[in-house]
């Protein structure tokens, strides 16, 4: 017996010693940069923005609600608030709307960056207009902040990016290494128009991007439990996308004679089962990444745990999975969205259909989906098929590659004391369509992220605060500085 207890007190030990050495040489990683001073902007930024957000380029799924004339004042908009940019750079427009600009290098042995933004924006529902304190294309101006649809996604980008070349030009600077600007304008609906043909010329014309920043994440205030800094998050990676479309066909009838089984009955329960067994959580590469470099900035025990995940990882499934914010990092999500079936009460419907969209972790692909949710329906009136776009979760960018340690060091330059890490982005962004031309490509966007306005993507009340979008234009000079003016 004492040799037993004498055993197990030696297991706890080395357990004890292991926990403690990973946790003491748990150390940050955070670099440390000279802060610089802050670029003279132009005036009237903010009012170049507001000007952005009056002008309504909504994309709807059904093409058909397209308002044409709103993005060709948009591109007009851009030739005559940004001369420099009009007339020194290249331009060239992809089906009507989307942009690219090309701001040519002095040295063409270094290969260029490409920084995207998008165009349009997500509509406002009707039923939502009266809940919006300002009207959410009156882009008012209030308390501070500027108001209305596309002020964070994604004219913040946009705007703020033109202002940054428009001052660099100014300057009379050239760049060593080529800068492209690339604007699609149907990001919000896959970005088939606009991203696909923006890569289909760039690939074509053997551009090969040191790295690619687009949208993605921001700098989030009190999101990051156990951290109580500013924490900006780069998205290494994104998820896949992919809805199956569950359809079902029975003899219907006069609902005064149901059959003990209608379509309704068998769809149902099919989407029941697929929704009660959801995919097992897992760390992928970007969430092991941002545990690494965040986990040293947190207190005691998060630390503890991230610094020992191998032996804590229940417990953090667990944690995360309490919020669905948190559940979307570690596993493929699945969302019933869409139920249709019957057209009047009294008549048992012949057809039901369901959609389930899944959101995928990097690591599964969208034919693992299908394969797990035809094992989970195990129904052969059941027919499953992909519905509309798909997209495969891309691999993940390297947090050593020259682009990530330039957007960390632009990052710390303008926004002090805040703490820098990768993560993946659970939303889809034009980033995805741009593999062909870089393996290095991550997303951020230079606003500020809270429990406050988190619910405002695709939301009511989307607004920034003017001396947040002046620090967005500082970011980009920044960036661009960092990037194309070596020594």
């Amino acid at each position: 017996m004492k040799k037993i207890f004498l055993g197990i007190f030696l297991l706890v030990l080395v357990f004890l010693s292991v926990f403690a050495f990973n946790y003491l040489t748990f150390q940050s990683k955070q670099i440390s940069v000279d802060q610089v001073d802050k670029f003279s902007v132009r005036d009237g930024f903010e009012d170049r923005l507001r000007e952005a957000i009056r002008i309504p380029t909504v994309s709807f799924e059904n093409s058909i609600g397209m308002d044409s004339s709103a993005f060709f004042s948009f591109n007009q908009f851009l030739d005559d608030r940004y001369p420099m940019i009009d007339s020194l750079l290249k331009k060239s427009t992809f089906n009507s709307f989307s942009r690219v600009y090309k701001w040519e290098g002095q040295n063409r042995q270094l290969k260029p960056i490409v920084l995207l933004g998008h165009l349009d924006v997500v509509p406002v529902p009707e039923e939502n207009l009266d809940k919006w304190t300002y009207p959410p294309f009156a882009a008012k101006l209030e308390q501070g902040r500027i108001w209305g649809r596309g002020a964070i996604d994604d004219k913040n980008a946009v705007v703020g990016l033109m202002e940054a070349v428009e001052n660099l030009l100014l300057r009379g600077v050239q760049p060593q290494r080529t800068v492209y600007l690339c604007f699609g304008h149907d990001e919000e609906i896959s970005g088939k128009y606009g991203a696909e043909a923006i890569v289909e010329y760039l690939f074509s014309e053997d551009v090969l991007a040191e790295y690619i920043l687009d949208e993605g994440y921001a700098i989030t205030s009190g999101l990051i439990p156990g951290i109580s800094k500013e924490v900006a998050l780069i998205g290494t990676s994104e998820k896949g996308f992919a809805t199956i479309n569950l359809s079902v066909s029975l003899e219907g009838g006069h609902s005064s004679m149901p059959k003990p089984e209608t379509a309704i009955d068998v769809l149902a329960s099919a989407v029941t089962r697929v929704k009660q067994n959801p995919f097992p959580p897992r760390l992928s590469a970007p969430l092991k990444d941002f545990m690494s470099i965040a986990g040293p900035e947190m207190t005691f025990m998060q630390k503890l745990a991230f610094a020992n995940h191998w032996f804590f990882e229940s417990m953090i499934f667990d944690i995360y999975s309490n919020k669905s914010s948190g559940n979307a990092l570690i596993r493929t999500t699945t969302s019933p969205t869409i139920f249709r079936a019957g057209i009047k009460e009294n008549v048992i419907p012949y057809e039901a259909n369901a959609m389930i969209n899944f959101r995928i972790l990097p690591g599964t692909t969208t034919n693992d989906v299908m394969d797990r949710v035809r094992e989970i329906v195990d129904d052969e009136r059941i027919q499953l098929t992909f519905s509309g776009f798909k997209s495969e979760a891309p691999k993940t960018s390297s947090i050593e590659s020259f682009g990530y340690t330039i957007i960390e060091k632009s990052i710390k330059e303008v926004y002090e004391n805040t703490v820098v890490a990768p993560n993946l982005v659970i939303a889809a962004t034009d980033s995805r369509h741009y593999h062909p031309i870089s393996p290095n490509i991550y997303r951020f966007a230079p606003f500020k992220l809270s429990e406050e306005n988190i619910d405002t993507f695709h939301g009511i009340n989307e607004s920034i605060g003017i001396s947040e979008f002046e620090e967005s234009i500082q970011f980009y000079i920044r960036l661009i500085m960092n990037s194309c003016f070596v020594e």
